[in-house]
């Protein structure tokens, strides 16, 4: 990854995107705000599908008022360029400049995306979309992204297999086994300095050992020599069984 600052530095989004733009030969380019919560790769996909199937400038996405959202685009690079050129011939440079100016010199696509172009101006903005996130089941994926930011770690991992882990050990073992045994699978996989690779493995030998916990532990909850739902030694009778002692017993 390569990092660009426009220049001055606060210049703005066009002296970004001319900053940006420096460091590529890149035919089409996919320019994205880091403000998108709900921004998915199949979208980035339809942007750049359409650009490449139509004559145009650039595809970019509109709000659920229909304003332009030149943030969440791409764009023809040479075109990109061009323009660029032409405003800070015009304006003796690029800083300050709103987007407005670039996109009313450009043959633009519209898609309407009110989800993929929803961005975080404000606090509400970010309130409305956390809110959104719980929704939509997405809490969790939040909730593992603020704490490895407060940690300050950089993992993926494959959360699927520790939350399959927990739910063995707490089936197989007993409940508060399960956050135990996560975290001590993280910590043998930072003891070997491992990454993803060692916490799936770890994970992986963890629920291997609660799967034969719970047979064992079924094994021995089972009495010997009797297979479940058996009938009794002697019959019907168990050995230990009390005598009726009814008047009608036969």
């Amino acid at each position: 990854m390569t990092w660009a600052q426009e220049d001055p530095p606060g210049g703005g989004p066009l002296a970004a995107l001319d900053a940006g733009l420096r460091h590529t030969t890149a035919e089409h380019v996919v320019v994205l705000s880091a403000d998108l919560p709900f921004l998915e790769e199949h979208t980035v996909d339809r942007l750049l599908s359409t650009l490449r199937a139509r004559a145009a400038d650039g595809v970019l996405l509109t709000d659920p008022e229909g304003r332009d959202q030149p943030l969440v685009a791409a764009y023809d690079a040479s075109r990109l360029r061009e323009v660029l050129t032409l405003l800070t011939d015009r304006h003796d440079g690029l800083a300050g400049l709103p987007l407005r100016r670039l996109i009313a010199e450009l043959d633009l696509t519209r898609i309407s995306d009110p989800v993929a172009s929803f961005d975080c101006d404000t606090w509400d903005d970010i309130a409305t979309a956390r809110a959104r996130i719980r929704e939509h089941g997405h809490v969790l994926d939040e909730w593992i992204s603020a704490v490895k930011d407060d940690l300050g770690i950089d993992l993926d991992v494959d959360t699927r297999l520790l939350l399959d882990l927990a739910r063995d050990a707490a089936h197989g073992v007993d409940r508060p086994a399960a956050p135990l045994t996560t975290f001590l699978v993280g910590y043998a996989a930072a003891r070997a300095s491992g990454g993803p690779e060692a916490v799936a493995e770890a994970a992986r030998k963890a629920a291997a050992l609660a799967a034969r916990w719970a047979e064992e532990s079924a094994s021995e909850a089972q009495p010997s020599g009797t297979r479940p739902g058996a009938t009794p030694p002697n019959g019907d009778v168990a050995p230990d069984a009390t005598p009726d002692t009814r008047p009608d017993a036969g």
